[in-house]
């Protein structure tokens, strides 16, 4: 490991966890009303917002309120967006000429940028107008998130005491106070780094050859900021954050790497400011942080280490720098994926497919796990969901009715979070089947073998964990995978987030429990360790038998030195 790779993985690292605390006490500032220092210029814009509206500030709504103003909104802004995409070529800002959009290939990006997940079945340079750029995805990739760290909010509020609050407060608070401000310092930044920023036509140029070259541009910088700040990862080309212009130097893929972390840890914090259980906090950081270490060393060895068909040549020593960034090195390539995948962010900064098998470990484990930070919001919902799982067996073990932060974990919540911990798999594990056993499926499978079973599996776990990262190689612009792609990214989106709703209310309706000789500490180094392995094992019962066909097969038979043609 180099010099420059140790410096910059410490850099990283550590600027996330000092940024954890004080991110995570200006939420609970912001979500609990309680005076922050952007209330003056944004108080009076807020409350002519909530009062166009007819909002109260102050309004509580239920589960069942919370949950169909949540759904509701995200239905109309995915109807506009299709729509928008259908009309393309007749809305303005579209120098290119670019043309509408295909009935299926418009209802999955809609689908797909509504749930966070920003599955891209196209190329953006030469399908996306500037206006369906930045007034139809960009929007979306405020509000998609906003919508998911709303919920987030809304069940740290259920569980610390709290009424649920109003979705559409928490909405705008969440898209004024936290995106938008560090949105605008992330575009600066990346502006100053030479991401271009502009509504000019693309840029036509003659090459030294004599030949005519287009050079697409656009609102670029803004484009990329909210991609990472609200773990979107929909890149405007094709190419992602491997492309110069979207991440030209290494300090930019540093700016990227910390937008993608910053709101995400601030939740986790958030959870132990606003329950008081500030060392549970830390807990829950370590245990996301222990897989976050290990999925870092999973991508980055295997791959320092080399082919294993290339080393049987006798051609030892030799990195697979295959389909990576040689001007960020094997270091800020592996810790910008591990980032993107821990963060369920989806942005790549190199070509998945051109992975060892043994290293695509690292993203399939961050998408089924979704646990390791996650979104903002989400990615706590899902850590929270598996303590309750946890306590639940813990206290099965002892024979005594397990407890949540002084609340009984009964036959309701446990049935909900169980639920909400199936529905994840099942749509993996179903879409995946689907594809494989009929036509239509197996006609966007370009690889034969463990490969093109893995491209399948990894295209349903990126829709279902709301990631949108691909393992390439798999033809996704098939009316196939653009609908079912985005029927299972809906599904995966809302079916936990709403069973998170419903369980925190069920606990804020129950008398507290003061702890005991008998309480089960959940801030102590014990209950971490079993967390940990509780989530392992779960997920290992869940998905071992279909890795084993795929990638583990796959690594077997390369480092049998055998070819699949």
């Amino acid at each position: 490991m180099s010099i420059q790779t140790m410096v910059t993985w410490i850099v990283v690292l550590g600027g996330l966890a000092a940024v954890a605390k004080p991110l995570g006490i200006y939420i609970v500032r912001v979500f609990t009303f309680q005076p922050t220092w952007l209330d003056r210029p944004l108080d009076r814009l807020e409350d002519r917002l909530f009062q166009c509206m007819g909002i109260d500030r102050d309004s509580n709504m239920s589960a069942k309120e919370y949950s169909f103003s949540l759904l509701l909104t995200n239905l109309a802004w995915m109807l506009a967006a299709y729509l928008a995409l259908r009309w393309q070529y007749h809305l303005p800002f579209n120098p290119e000429h670019l043309r509408d959009l295909k009935p299926t290939l418009a209802f999955n990006t809609a689908a797909s940028f509504v749930t966070n997940t920003d599955w891209q079945a196209y190329s953006g340079a030469t399908t996306m107008s500037y206006f369906s750029q930045f007034a139809v995805l960009s929007y979306l990739q405020f509000v998609a998130p906003a919508a998911g760290g709303a919920v987030g909010i809304a069940f740290l509020r259920s569980i610390s005491g709290r009424q649920l609050g109003n979705f559409f407060v928490d909405l705008t608070l969440m898209v004024t106070r936290l995106l938008l401000p560090l949105a605008v310092i992330g575009t600066v930044l990346l502006v100053a780094q030479g991401v271009p920023e502009t509504l000019k036509a693309y840029l036509h140029v003659h090459t030294i050859t004599g030949l005519r070259q287009w050079i697409p541009r656009g609102p670029i910088a803004s484009f990329e900021s909210i991609e990472h700040l609200g773990q979107d990862g929909g890149g405007y080309f094709a190419a992602n954050s491997a492309s110069p212009l979207e991440n030209p130097t290494a300090f930019s893929n540093l700016i990227e790497i910390l937008s993608m972390g910053l709101l995400p840890l601030g939740f986790f914090y958030a959870f132990g400011a606003m329950t008081g259980k500030r060392r549970f906090a830390w807990t829950l950081i370590g245990v996301a942080g222990t897989f976050f270490i290990g999925m870092l060393a999973l991508v980055y060895f295997p791959e320092l280490a080399g082919n294993p068909l290339v080393n049987s040549l006798g051609l030892h020593g030799m990195v697979n720098m295959v389909g990576k960034e040689i001007r960020l090195g094997l270091g800020g390539t592996s810790l910008f994926e591990t980032s993107s995948m821990a963060f369920a962010t989806g942005s790549v900064v190199s070509a998945h497919d051109s992975y060892l098998p043994l290293s695509t470990l690292s993203f399939y484990l961050g998408m089924f796990l979704n646990v390791v930070f996650g979104g903002q919001g989400v990615g706590i919902l899902n850590m929270l969901m598996f303590v309750i799982l946890t306590t639940f067996l813990m206290g099965l073990m002892v024979g005594r009715t397990p407890e949540f932060l002084g609340k009984k974990i009964e036959a309701r919540e446990v049935s909900i979070a169980a639920l909400a911990f199936l529905i994840h798999p099942a749509l993996i594990l179903i879409g995946s089947a689907i594809a494989v056993a009929t036509p239509l499926g197996q006609a966007g499978i370009f690889n034969p073998g463990p490969q093109g079973l893995s491209e399948i599996f990894y295209a349903f776990a990126s829709a279902a964990a709301n990631n949108g990262s691909a393992l390439a190689g798999l033809k996704a612009a098939l009316p196939f995978y653009e609908v079912i792609l985005g029927v299972v990214a809906v599904i995966g989106r809302y079916a936990s987030m709403i069973a998170m709703l419903f369980i925190g209310q069920s606990l804020l309706t129950k008398r507290s429990i003061p702890e005991s000789q008998g309480t089960l500490r959940a801030d102590t180094p014990v209950f971490a360790v079993v967390l940990l392995g509780s989530i392992v094992v779960l997920n290992a019962l869940t998905f071992f038998p279909i890795m084993a066909l795929a990638p583990i097969a796959e690594q077997y038979l390369m480092l049998a030195h055998h070819l699949i043609r």
